[in-house]
C-alpha cells in the first residue's frame, strides 16, 4: 500500500477518491524552450574578443554569452555570402539546391523560398510556437505589379535572376509572398542588405512608409567598405543610422508580448556590420579597428540589449539563444595591416571565399541548465544543421521536416558527443560557385583561387598543375600548402563524397 493511503483511508472515502485521482494524473511536462537566433551580417570569426583577444575590437556581451554557454571553434556557413546562407539556415538545405545556386538577391527580387518549402519557422509553428522575424530578410519578396505591368511580367521570367523595376511595383499593396508565407506569424524586415534599395521597412508584408523618396547613394568609390550604399528609392524618413536600433526595438517589443504559456521562435538577422559601416555617435572611435570595429561593438551592445530584455522578462532560463554570422567579414589584407586586426582570425581569405575566412563563423549557444556554461566544442558543424537541431529540441517527428542537409547538433550541445552524429561532411559554396567539402581534417576546393572576393578569385591551372586545392587543416589551418597532387587518394575520396551529396 502507498504510505500516504493510510492517512486517506483514515480520513474517509472522499479523500481516498481524490488521492487516487491525483496519482493517476501525468507528471507535469517541462515547457518547450523558446528559441532565439541572432544572425550578424558579415561578422568575422576574429571580430569577437572571446575568439581573438588580441584583436582591435571588444565584445563584452558576446564574451559573456560564451561564458554562459558553448562556443564552437569549427562552425561554418554553407555559403560565403548573404542570401544563400539565409536560405540554408531557414530550410536546412544547402543553398545550391535552390533556384539561385550562385549569387545573391537584391531588394526587388522575388521570394527564393517556395511557399510550400518546410522551414524552421513553419516547423516550430506546427508545434505551437509563436514565430517572428525582425531584421534583414534578403530572401526576396513577391512585390505586387501595377495593373499596367501585371500581364507582361507574368509572361517574363523575372524576380530571381532578373529584378523587377521600381516603376513596375504597386507599393501600396502587401507583398504576396515573404516571411508570412514561409512560417512567420510576425515580420518586420528590411528587404535586402542595407546598401541595396529600396530603403524601407515592411511590417507583416505591408510597407510602413512608401518609398517615395530617393537617395543618390553614398561613397560609391568605397565599394564594399565604409559608409557605402547604392542609389535608389527610399522612404522619406529612412535613417541608415537608425536601422540597428530599430531592429532591437522591434525585437524587444515582440519579447514583451510573449507569455510563459506559449513558446516562441524569434529570428533576428541584423543588417550589421555589413556596409554601410555607420555606428551611432556613442560607438564612434571606440574600437581600434576603425568604423567597422566601432560598428561591431554596436552589434555587441545590441545583442546585450536583447539578452537583458530576456532576463528582465524572466524568459532567459527557458530560452535557447544561438548567435552566429552569415559568412566571413569583408576585411582585406590592407585593413589587417592598417588596423592590426584580423577579422577572420588566423584563417585565410574573407567574405565570399572558399577559403576558411569566407565561411568559418563565430557560433555560440546558450541554454541554461542544458548546455554547460563556459564550454567549448571543436565539432565541425554547419548552419544548415539548425533545422534538425530545432526539430529535435521541439520534439518534431514528422518526416515532412527531415531535410537532406541538416543534422542535429543536440548531442554535442548536451555533451553526449564530440562530433555531429551521422553528418557525412560539410559542403561550402563560394560567391562565384566554387564547391568545397570538409571531412575530418581534410578540405577539398574544386578550383584554384579564392572563389570569392580575395584576389585572384579564379586561376586557370597550368599544364601539370593541380586543378584544385587540398588542405590538411589540422596541420595547415592557414591553407598554405596545397596537397592535391601529393594525396590523390584523398582527392578521389572527397570528390566521390561531394558527388554523392550533390546527387541527393
Amino acid at each position: 500500500m502507498h504510505p500516504s493511503f493510510k492517512y486517506f483511508f483514515f480520513l474517509g472515502g472522499p479523500l481516498v477518491a481524490f488521492a487516487l485521482w491525483g496519482l493517476k494524473q501525468p507528471l507535469q511536462k517541462t515547457a518547450p524552450p523558446n528559441i532565439v537566433y541572432i544572425l550578424a551580417d558579415d561578422l568575422g570569426y576574429g571580430d569577437l574578443s572571446v575568439y581573438n583577444p588580441d584583436g582591435g575590437i571588444k565584445t563584452p556581451n558576446l564574451d559573456k554569452l560564451a561564458s554562459q554557454g558553448m562556443r564552437f571553434t569549427d562552425a561554418h556557413s554553407p555559403s560565403g555570402v548573404c542570401t544563400p546562407t539565409r536560405y540554408g539556415i531557414l530550410t536546412g538545405r544547402y543553398p545550391w539546391r535552390s533556384r539561385l545556386p550562385v549569387g545573391v538577391l537584391r531588394g526587388y527580387s522575388r521570394t527564393l523560398i517556395e511557399a510550400d518549402r518546410p522551414t524552421v519557422a513553419s516547423m516550430l509553428k506546427s508545434r505551437g510556437y509563436s514565430t517572428a522575424v525582425v531584421g534583414k530578410w534578403h530572401l526576396g519578396l513577391d512585390w505586387v505589379p501595377t495593373a499596367a505591368h501585371r500581364d507582361s511580367l507574368q509572361k517574363r521570367d523575372y524576380g530571381i535572376h532578373n529584378e523587377m523595376l521600381p516603376d513596375q511595383i504597386d507599393f501600396t499593396q502587401k507583398v504576396s509572398q515573404g516571411p508570412g508565407t514561409v512560417g512567420f506569424d510576425y515580420s518586420y524586415v528590411l528587404p535586402a542588405s542595407l546598401d541595396m534599395p529600396p530603403y524601407c521597412y515592411l511590417e507583416n508584408h505591408q510597407l510602413t512608409e512608401l518609398p517615395s523618396g530617393h537617395t543618390k547613394g553614398n561613397k560609391p568609390e568605397a565599394g564594399y567598405a565604409g559608409a557605402f550604399w547604392r542609389e535608389g528609392a527610399m522612404s522619406p524618413s529612412f535613417d541608415f543610422f537608425g536601422v540597428l536600433p530599430r531592429f532591437v526595438e522591434k525585437a524587444t517589443d515582440f519579447l514583451k508580448k510573449q507569455s510563459k504559456q506559449k513558446p516562441f521562435f524569434l529570428y533576428i538577422p541584423f543588417a550589421a556590420p555589413h556596409t554601410p559601416w555607420m555606428p551611432t555617435p556613442e560607438y564612434t572611435s571606440k574600437s581600434r579597428a576603425g568604423e567597422y570595429g566601432d560598428f561591431v561593438q554596436q552589434v555587441d551592445a545590441s545583442v546585450g540589449e536583447i539578452l537583458a530584455k530576456l532576463d528582465q522578462l524572466g524568459l532567459a532560463e527557458n530560452t535557447i539563444v544561438i548567435f552566429t554570422s552569415d559568412n566571413g567579414p569583408y576585411w582585406r589584407e590592407d585593413y589587417v595591416q592598417r588596423f592590426n586586426h584580423q577579422a577572420a582570425a588566423e584563417f585565410r581569405g574573407m567574405k565570399g571565399d572558399a577559403f576558411e575566412g569566407g565561411h568559418r563563423v563565430p557560433f555560440i549557444v546558450r541554454w541554461p541548465g542544458k548546455v554547460a556554461a563556459g564550454s567549448t566544442s571543436a565539432a565541425t558543424t554547419c548552419l544548415t544543421n539548425l533545422m534538425a537541431t530545432s526539430a529535435e529540441i521541439a520534439g518534431v517527428k514528422s518526416s515532412k521536416f527531415k531535410v537532406e542537409d541538416s543534422y542535429s547538433i543536440l548531442p554535442v550541445l548536451l555533451g553526449k558527443s564530440a562530433q555531429v552524429p551521422n553528418q557525412p561532411a560539410v559542403v561550402h559554396s563560394s560567391s562565384i560557385g566554387f564547391f568545397a567539402i570538409r571531412k575530418g581534417d581534410w578540405k577539398l576546393i574544386e578550383g584554384l583561387g579564392s572563389g570569392g572576393f580575395t584576389q585572384p578569385k579564379e586561376i586557370a591551372p597550368k599544364p601539370g598543375e593541380a586543378p584544385g586545392q587540398l588542405y590538411n587543416l589540422k596541420e595547415d589551418v592557414g591553407e598554405t600548402r596545397n596537397l592535391y597532387n601529393q594525396e590523390p587518394g584523398k582527392v578521389k575520396e572527397l570528390r566521390k563524397l561531394l558527388s554523392e551529396i550533390k546527387g541527393r
